[in-house]
């Protein structure tokens, strides 16, 4: 399986860099990841409505140029599923059976995400209920991905 990682902005806690680099090396033994990010759009401290939008189609627009249109696009959104470790593997299990062989997840911005990126989404996949720093999402995001396929090889990781 090929997976995409794509965000806004770029991670800037060298600890969180160096865990996502350590996730990154443990899945290339299952498939291949690439990170990209995306340039982040400036927010104003008190953003009005219109600004919000133009920021969120802005950014929207330049990570819909990352998702190909082969791939299986699954964007994390704070209202979208939840699913459990065993949940997510099979999830992917299923789309990778069903011929998929690319799978880009999409991170929003501070801001969250436009209408046209949910809109694209396979998946609409939340993390939790929990609220967690823009910094952190691509790394937890990693580690479940990792815990996934150690799950769908009956390997005792996840335990």
């Amino acid at each position: 399986m090929n997976y995409r990682l794509i965000t806004v902005g770029r991670i800037k806690e060298k600890s969180i860099q160096a865990a996502m680099a350590e996730y990154q090396k443990r899945l290339s033994a299952y498939g291949r990841l690439e990170a990209v990010q995306v340039q982040d759009e400036p927010v104003p401290d008190r953003p009005g409505e219109a600004q919000v939008k133009a920021i969120l189609e802005t950014e929207g627009e330049r990570l819909l140029r990352q998702v190909s249109r082969s791939a299986h696009a699954i964007v994390l959104d704070v209202s979208g599923s939840q699913l459990t470790s065993e949940e997510f593997a099979a999830y992917l299990e299923k789309v990778g059976l069903g011929g998929q062989s690319e799978v880009a997840f999409v991170i929003g911005g501070t801001l969250g995400l436009s209408p046209r990126v949910l809109e694209r989404a396979d998946l609409r996949l939340s993390l939790s209920r929990l609220t967690f720093t823009h910094q952190l999402v691509p790394l937890i995001l990693l580690e479940q991905v990792f815990r996934a396929t150690k799950i769908q090889r009956g390997e005792t990781y996840h335990r």
